[in-house]
């Protein structure tokens, strides 16, 4: 496991952004965990959180030309992200999506760096995929080829089948789904705190039921 997965769970709790209690899911089940990376909600968090981001896609090794942020929670991760590869030595251009196009001035329905080459998707979490599957059509429409999507958490749970979100995604668009972290390195930091054998409990339980094999 790489280190910075370990960090991320750790700084995700420390900002209250992964959360453990009783949280309702859009799929009605009753989760013992939460995370809304909209609560990384200052400038010092969002450079952390897009270190973090960096440091994933160095680690994937996923050939790629830009980096593109579905609008709204993708345009700041899309743009700290891109900061956080300059610094550390990879500068590449990014762009990000209109909710509505613009039919004055420089119009369109992007922002940023024209789409071509291979693509990088930029996200927080994949929910139902509507999100990526607009940005993938988005992308082709321009003549570019996405070529990944990069997650900040990776649930590992069913949809509506016995596939998750992610592995749905890469099963329908044939392009990988690469997360910071995932469930099971939340399992791994919990094992490893003993104040927090319930949460372990809890979050394990659910896995068993809802889990699905990342293989």
């Amino acid at each position: 496991m790489h280190s910075f997965r370990q960090d991320f769970i750790r700084f995700a709790i420390e900002h209250k952004v992964l959360r453990f209690g009783e949280f309702q899911t859009k799929a009605g089940r009753l989760s013992p965990y939460f995370f809304n990376s909209g609560l990384f909600q200052d400038g010092a968090a969002l450079r952390e959180l897009c270190q973090f981001y960096a440091q994933a896609i160095q680690a994937a090794a996923v050939p790629f030309d830009m980096l593109f942020g579905p609008a709204y929670k993708g345009i700041p991760l899309a743009a700290g992200t891109a900061i956080a590869l300059a610094e550390q030595g990879r500068n590449v251009p990014y762009c990000f999506n209109r909710k509505e196009a613009k039919d004055h001035g420089e119009g369109g329905s992007t922002v940023g760096a024209h789409l071509q080459g291979r693509v990088l998707i930029i996200d927080d979490v994949i929910s139902a995929g509507t999100s990526v599957r607009a940005s993938i059509e988005l992308i082709r429409a321009a003549g570019a080829t996405p070529c990944a999507v990069v997650i900040a958490l990776d649930r590992m749970e069913r949809g509506q089948g016995e596939l998750s979100a992610v592995q749905e995604v890469q099963r329908n668009y044939g392009i990988p789904v690469v997360s910071i972290a995932a469930l099971d390195d939340l399992l791994g930091f919990l094992h490893g705190q003993p104040e927090m054998v319930q949460n372990l409990q809890a979050v394990q339980s659910y896995r068993d039921r809802y889990g699905v094999n990342n293989g």
